[in-house]
């Protein structure tokens, strides 16, 4: 009967996205115009992604077949499922996406609340498939081998897919960002948006493969290997503890689906208290769920306390994030304000923000996990994260509001529509930024808190009592554990600024070898941009992905299960204060831009804002490619540890 349950909730959530999708994809299109540009995004965003695929699918290949060898067939075969349905969790919200924007756009013509509802549901789409998939994966797989150890494989294969889809997302959207504004904005004077900019395709393009396609992979992987962690660690107190956190996934789901409908704006002011209130109501109907569910199937509270732990610390961090990114709230106003003095000191003050907005999400996940350790020890922090993820669906959608009203406003200036229209899709815009760097802190969070998790499911596979640091071999891999985010997010920087100079050389040469582009008499070659960004992304994949894979290996192999259990205790310190910093920098220097855009300091075209332009242009990869990517590095050198820790215990 529970199975047939669980069963029932993710098959329910999959047909609330198909209906959410369904009635979307009825609505008007627009004129002839949007229509096109529409369908250059989406074919854009469609060839990217399966030449990724296919990239990728060779790796994994070839790691399956290591799996069966080394591991048997359970492991290979779990593997290959977990890649499978990640990456088609992330090519559903994608392809829903793409097909929205000119949708919203369209809609923004009758006002606000009609736009914001068609970008609602389309993001829906992609947090609905996202959890309907993963727990049906999951919960298939638990079926079949009753045991949730065997079951690892699927959450490695989440963890690869999430791992490429975060890189090459990241490294194609701000290769063709960073290229449209250092020439575009800087060098012409011209709009983001502007038809005249050569690169404006491929970074409506980048939204989507980056904000939709890569934070839909990371947070199917958040969402599965923190069931299967959990499951690992309740077996100690039989079925009920294994079968607790999915039914923990079902009350989320059923409580995100009703928070949905708590999303309602007319105004302006509205729109991000009204995603906020969705989250709100989701977190409370989920806490009140998981009380019934710990009362009835654990006969105490304790198991609910923990949940409660982790679903206070997601509305928390979703708070502490928008302080830090909102263009309404005092740190992005100061970095603004420094902009007038130009860009060095826009970026020193992008950078004492990013720093100072680590400090109080580090206590928020320090005190859940404590209060969840006190309540059901280490299962406790698994539920507790299990608290934060159960509210996916909600939090997808919120985040996958931002790409599809950023391509919105694309269109409806490339479309040259309204200034009404424009207005709307430039308040939508504008909230979407914070609603992507939210969700972002979120899944961040989320990724810190797994990992811990997983470390604590690794030692119980790996036969550790305790880990020393005083052991020379220990501390050696707490330090290399500790290095690694930064060496990984050095190969992501340095990828961005290759591609983007490629974007940059092409724009030049257009605007200078096709005459009456400026004029608008003369159409962009934008496939040559797209290509770029293509062919640069997919070239920067296999040295990020063998940091991950390599890194535990090596030092397990080499250094031994202590030093391992060292090692990714230090990534997880050193990736989640790394990526708070950078994701959280980035997205205060984007909304320090669009302040003075609408219209302080002096607005578009002045000092101010050409300084504002190049810190948002520093802080595009720090947001939107390494910040997010060391999430399923994290994760991904956590769940490959736990894969290889038998083969570990056979050479103590």
């Amino acid at each position: 009967m529970i199975f047939e349950l669980i069963t029932a909730a993710g098959l329910f959530s999959l047909l609330f996205a198909f209906v959410l999708a369904y009635s979307t994809l009825r609505k008007d299109q627009g004129n002839e115009k949007m229509r096109h540009i529409s369908a250059v995004i989406q074919q854009g965003a469609k060839a990217y992604l399966n030449r990724q695929y296919r990239t990728v699918s060779i790796f994994a290949a070839l790691l399956a077949v290591l799996l069966y060898f080394v591991f048997g067939t359970i492991t290979a075969l779990s593997f290959v499922f977990g890649a499978v349905l990640s990456a088609l969790a992330g090519y559903i919200g994608m392809i829903v996406a793409v097909k929205s924007n000119a949708r919203t756009a369209k809609a923004a013509e009758k006002g606000l609340s009609s736009a914001m509802s068609v970008a609602l549901r389309a993001g829906a789409v992609n947090g609905f498939a996202i959890v309907g998939l993963g727990l049906l994966g999951v919960t298939a797989l638990f079926a079949v081998y009753g045991d949730p150890k065997l079951i690892v494989g699927f959450a490695f294969g989440a963890s690869l897919i999430s791992l490429f889809a975060r890189v090459g997302g990241g490294i194609y959207t701000k290769a063709a960002d960073v290229g449209a504004d250092l020439v575009g904005k800087l060098e012409k004077g011209i709009p983001e948006d502007d038809p005249r900019n050569p690169a404006v395709i491929a970074d409506n393009v980048g939204d989507n493969v980056g904000d939709c396609a890569g934070m839909g992979a990371d947070l199917f992987e958040s969402y599965v290997v923190t069931i299967i962690a959990a499951m690992i660690l309740g077996a100690g107190l039989g079925f009920d503890g294994v079968i607790f956190p999915l039914l923990v996934a079902v009350v989320g789901i059923i409580a995100s689906v009703i928070g949905i409908f708590a999303v309602r704006a007319k105004k302006e002011k509205e729109i991000w208290p009204a995603l906020n209130r969705g989250l709100i109501v989701s977190a409370l109907l989920a806490a009140i769920g998981s009380y019934a569910i710990s009362v009835m199937f654990m006969n105490s509270t304790s198991a609910f306390l923990s949940v409660l732990s982790g679903l206070i610390a997601a509305v928390l961090i979703s708070q502490i994030t928008e302080y830090y990114t909102s263009k309404e709230k005092k740190p992005v106003q100061e970095i603004a304000l420094s902009s007038e003095t130009g860009a060095a000191t826009n970026v020193i003050a992008g950078l004492a923000a990013g720093m100072k907005s680590t400090i109080l999400p580090v206590v928020v996940i320090s005190l859940a996990v404590i209060a969840s350790y006190s309540f059901a020890g280490v299962y406790g922090i698994a539920l507790s994260v299990m608290g934060l993820l159960s509210i996916t669906g909600i939090i997808m959608t919120i985040d996958t509001f931002g790409p599809i009203t950023d391509n919105a406003g694309g269109i409806a200036e490339m479309a040259k529509l309204g200034p009404g229209t424009r207005k709307v899709t430039d308040a939508l815009d504008a909230v979407g930024n914070t609603t992507k760097a939210t969700t972002k802190g979120i899944a961040i969070a989320s990724a810190a808190l797994s990992a811990l998790a997983l470390l604590a499911a690794f030692t119980e596979a790996s036969g550790l009592i305790s880990i020393d640091i005083t052991k020379p071999a220990v501390l050696v891999g707490l330090l290399i554990g500790a290095a690694i985010p930064f060496l990984f997010s050095a190969y992501l920087m340095r990828a961005v600024g290759k591609a983007a100079h490629l974007i940059v050389k092409e724009v030049r040469r257009q605007f200078k070898e096709i005459r009456g582009i400026m004029s608008g008499k003369a159409q962009p070659d934008y496939a040559k941009a797209v290509d770029i960004s293509t062919q640069a992304a997919l070239r920067e994949l296999a040295m990020p992905g063998l940091i991950a894979v390599l890194g535990p290996v090596l030092v397990g192999l080499l250094l031994g299960a202590e030093a391992l259990g060292a090692m990714l205790a230090g990534s997880v310190a050193s990736g989640l204060l790394l990526a708070l910093m950078l994701a959280n920098a980035g997205g205060a220097w984007d909304n320090a831009k669009k302040y003075i855009e609408s219209g302080h300091l002096g607005g578009k075209g002045s000092d101010a804002h050409k300084a504002a332009v190049v810190g948002d242009t520093v802080g595009d990869p720090c947001k939107d490619t390494c910040g997010p990517a060391i999430n399923s590095l994290i994760k991904t050198m956590n769940t490959l540890s736990i894969v290889i820790a038998p083969l570990l215990l056979t050479l103590i």
